[in-house]
């Protein structure tokens, strides 16, 4: 759905205020404990409805065989009490496994489906979430976010290569991320984060370990499909922004003495620091450094990260060290490469083209 209708939408169930109020109040550092009164509010179950029908997978059926089309002839207050009545004790039906081709490849990747009733509350608890979590969020994080896209993503890597001379790109590919992502760990990062309301804490964890139809109930992992997950992934990855950041592109030097215009120059001739920036959609991300050393050091300290911080592994054949002016890394169907330009000894700017699977796939939406 459009940014703006969603906005329109808001604003017109009296929900946009509080929405701000949310993100203010985390930006200023507080905490929120009894997030499920807001969730469970009259307004934010009408506007979540809302967005639940104008949204193109309401008409796929979970395990209930049931669409958007089943309850339509129910009115707001029905509809309104049955997702409290879920809300107060919740117990989320089997999602539904589907398998859909991978772009580009034999493979199929998997989706669950949960039930149209899960949807809505998961939809609830997204609306009300998601401005507490946008406080919080690293700036060069772009994906499933609000006002961001992949051409804000791409336009930073561009950017960085023209006007920050950031020749190398340190390429790491998360092993089945979505599948491998551990609750425990997810639900410590969102009270981290300031919410600390047990009861939404509760719900989370009980859609997190929704049995998967045909499979059982999973141990680790967000379902790809639930409307939730996107958002839960983000907060999972976001202390990885946070670390990479910190790095260089955040560091603060505790000595006063060295808070002046020529710290970062300092800091490269006599600290350990890794110069590097991070320009991260969804699972696919992409560390920009200026030298062959940094960009090693990058690698080897955000695969050992990824390890024992997060428990999760890399693809070792995918993950890679790139010299962009001898040769392209893949970012968002794009191909990504550095070329000369003029005389000047600094004139190299980005040059960017469609990916060979992008292309096979547009010759193929053509054909069809």
């Amino acid at each position: 759905m459009l940014k703006k209708t969603k906005l329109r939408h808001s604003e017109y169930y009296d929900m946009q205020r509080k929405y701000d109020e949310l993100y203010s109040n985390n930006l200023n550092g507080n905490n929120f404990y009894k997030l499920i009164d807001i969730i469970g509010s009259e307004e934010n179950i009408r506007l979540a409805y809302r967005n639940i029908k104008t949204n193109k997978g309401s008409n796929t059926a979970g395990v209930d065989n049931l669409t958007i089309k089943d309850i339509w002839h129910l009115n707001d207050t029905k509809i309104i009490h049955e997702v409290r009545k879920r809300l107060n004790n919740y117990q989320p039906q089997a999602v539904k496994r589907v398998l859909i081709p991978k772009e580009g490849s034999d493979k199929k990747r998997p989706l669950g489906i949960p039930t149209i009733w899960d949807r809505l509350v998961q939809q609830s608890i997204l609306q009300v979430l998601e401005p507490i979590c946008e406080a919080k969020f690293h700036n060069h994080s772009y994906g499933f976010r609000p006002n961001r896209s992949t051409h804000h993503a791409l336009s930073r890597v561009v950017s960085l290569i023209n006007i920050g001379h950031q020749h190398y790109c340190v390429d790491i590919d998360i092993k089945g991320f979505f599948d491998n992502v551990c609750h425990k760990k997810l639900l410590r990062q969102m009270w981290t984060l300031g919410i600390k309301d047990k009861s939404l804490l509760c719900v989370i964890s009980k859609i997190l370990k929704s049995e998967i139809e045909g499979e059982g109930i999973p141990n680790k992992g967000t379902p790809q499909g639930g409307i939730i997950s996107p958002l839960l992934s983000n907060i999972v990855l976001n202390e990885l922004d946070w670390w990479i950041s910190s790095q260089w592109e955040t560091y603060k030097p505790h000595r006063i003495s060295t808070r002046h215009l020529g710290f970062r120059q300092y800091a490269r001739k006599y600290t350990n620091l890794k110069c590097g920036y991070v320009v991260r959609y969804a699972d696919d991300f992409k560390i920009m450094c200026r030298t062959y050393d940094e960009a090693q050091r990058f690698y080897h300290a955000t695969v050992d990260f990824l390890k024992s911080r997060l428990g999760l592994e890399i693809n070792p054949k995918k993950s890679k060290v790139v010299n962009l002016k001898k040769n392209s890394s893949v970012f968002l169907g794009f191909k990504i490469k550095v070329v000369k330009q003029g005389k000047a000894k600094f004139g190299y700017i980005a040059k960017t083209s469609m990916s060979d699977k992008a292309i096979t796939k547009a010759k193929r939406q053509l054909k069809e």
